[in-house]
């Protein structure tokens, strides 16, 4: 069980999950609780419990993190059969050194003042929590298991299924 794991356990689990995969949703709560989603560019470092991401000041989502910092970030590998959802706490980290560290030629698609750019800073998710589902088979496999599931009225093998806490 998740609860028997020690946190270290769990960093290195999500590690490995979401460690190839480039692009993830970001959800926030707007004022009125409506939530969120957009794709951000997951910044590629050696995952310790942080995510990181390059966003605008000037961005719709620096005031909604502002006014809740709580925050979801989803990924999803559907040719691999793997997703992941993180639950954790968004803050926004105005850190030269840090965005330098961090820095990549195709983030300047986005800031083409590069690391000068006024309106750039990093957005830092502390992760708290994660939910994954990881079926390695093929979609082939999976979908005979979803025909025999129909045929049989038991549920499939969805594979493996945890929820992690940091």
């Amino acid at each position: 069980m998740a609860e028997d794991k020690k946190p270290q356990d769990s960093v290195t689990k999500l590690r490995e999950l979401i460690k190839d995969i480039k692009i993830a949703m970001l959800t926030t709560s707007e004022t009125d609780g409506t939530l969120r989603s957009r794709p951000m560019g997951t910044q590629q470092t050696e995952f310790d419990g942080d995510l990181w991401f390059f966003t605008a000041k000037s961005s719709g989502k620096i005031t909604e993190i502002q006014h809740d910092q709580h925050v979801n970030v989803s990924y999803a590998a559907p040719d691999d059969n793997r997703y992941v959802s993180v639950s954790g706490r968004a803050e926004l980290i105005d850190d030269k050194a840090k965005a330098k560290e961090l820095w990549n030629p195709f983030i300047k698609a986005w800031f083409p003042k590069g690391l000068d750019d006024p309106d750039l800073v990093l957005l830092r998710v502390r992760v708290e929590a994660a939910e994954y589902w990881d079926a390695p088979s093929s979609t082939m496999v999976n979908l005979v298991g979803f025909a025999k599931a129909v045929l049989t009225g038991k549920r499939p093998d969805i594979g493996e299924n945890e929820k992690l806490s940091l």
